[in-house]
């Protein structure tokens, strides 16, 4: 487990703007039970995830369409909160930083690490809007 004051920062720049952070397996299901789009981005400390992954959710949120509700769970920090966030992404093997789209509940989208690692955030802006015209 990673300390708080090391997370507090990474966190903050996906709560700032306007992820809402899960932190328990009830949140997790209580969020994936609304209706709509729901984006979780699951976080993590690594290099990839603040130079692609949270930059990369950011950037999806300017286009005409996006998720009706934004949430994301801490790697290595929340842990119930994670492991029930990745159970709903099964088949996909547990990996952080990752980033699903449910619609209604239903994963319809999914980005794992391998699809986030080495790419610019502008590619995965680019990603997740594409997935946000078709399901959005």
């Amino acid at each position: 487990m990673y300390p708080e004051e090391m997370v507090k920062p990474m966190r903050a720049e996906l709560s700032e703007a306007g992820f809402e952070e899960l932190y328990s397996a009830n949140a997790v299901e209580n969020a994936l039970a609304k209706e709509g789009t729901t984006l979780v981005v699951v976080n993590s400390v690594c290099g990839c995830a603040a130079r692609n992954a949270r930059p990369g959710a950011k950037m999806s949120l300017d286009g005409q369409k996006k998720p009706d509700h934004l949430v994301t769970v801490f790697a290595g920090v929340d842990k119930d909160a994670v492991d029930a966030a990745r159970q709903h992404m099964f088949p996909f093997p547990p990996s952080s930083p990752s980033m699903a789209l449910f619609k209604n509940g239903e994963l319809v989208h999914m980005l794992e690490r391998h699809h986030i690692e080495g790419r610019p955030a502008e590619m995965i802006a680019e990603n997740l809007k594409d997935a946000y015209a078709e399901f959005c």
